[in-house]
């Protein structure tokens, strides 16, 4: 596929492809062959018409009245989202939720590793934990630019995040994910995305009431 295509698709399609290839990874591990968007919006809760319109960005997938192909469109979403480039990601922040990052380190995706860690806590520079030595943020640049790192995780709490972003950004990474919800402020040249656990709960939260609480059709007459 050409990279030309890729970059037409609006953001709101491409932050759902890992949804979509994650969902037909399991169909297809339970043998499901084929499968049709209304189907696939009960597994995804995201609407058939909206299936249909992301997955018409990236040309004829399937065929009216027969549905998808699971494992063609598992080889489709697979060569726009796994890299055969070994990324190296620096993290940045070692809580809690650093450490449980450190720790599972993107075990199903060997070409995604953290090779660095950072932290602004005296107690904490110097150390190690599982193995990895955690750098002061004073470091930050030498080590991206040592070590050709363009990615960088940081789960540094909101009121320091703009802070700790600004230093990530001096040292030349392009993308980064954040975990704090709280929105900041970076060059037009840097790939930004936020994960807010408590949104995503919420959200969940939403869906499930809606699929357990939804009035009968038989039950409405409609």
């Amino acid at each position: 596929m050409e990279p030309k295509q890729l970059k037409k698709l609006p953001k709101a399609t491409a932050k759902r492809l890992p949804l979509y290839l994650r969902n037909l990874k399991v169909l297809d591990s339970n043998n499901v062959t084929r499968i049709k968007s209304r189907e696939f919006a009960e597994i995804t809760q995201v609407p058939s018409a909206t299936i249909r319109r992301d997955f018409s960005y990236l040309g004829e997938l399937g065929r009216s009245g027969y549905g998808y192909e699971v494992p063609f469109l598992i080889e489709v979403f697979s060569e726009l989202l796994e890299t055969d480039e070994k990324k190296r990601i620096a993290l940045v922040g070692v809580g809690n939720l650093g450490k449980a990052l450190l720790n599972n380190n993107f075990r199903r995706n060997e070409n995604l590793k953290i090779t660095c860690v950072f932290d602004n806590n005296p107690e904490l520079i110097g150390t190690y934990y599982e193995g990895y030595y955690v750098h002061g943020m004073d470091e930050l640049k030498e080590i991206v630019q040592t070590e050709n790192i363009t990615v960088a995780i940081t789960t540094v709490p909101s009121h320091s995040s703009q802070e700790a972003v600004d230093l990530i950004v001096a040292s030349g990474i392009t993308a980064i994910l954040n975990f704090a919800p709280d929105r900041v402020v970076v060059p037009a040249n840097v790939s930004m995305r936020y994960i807010d656990l408590t949104t995503e709960l919420l959200t969940l939260i939403f869906f499930d009431n809606e699929y357990h609480y939804r009035p009968s059709p038989f039950l409405t007459g409609i």
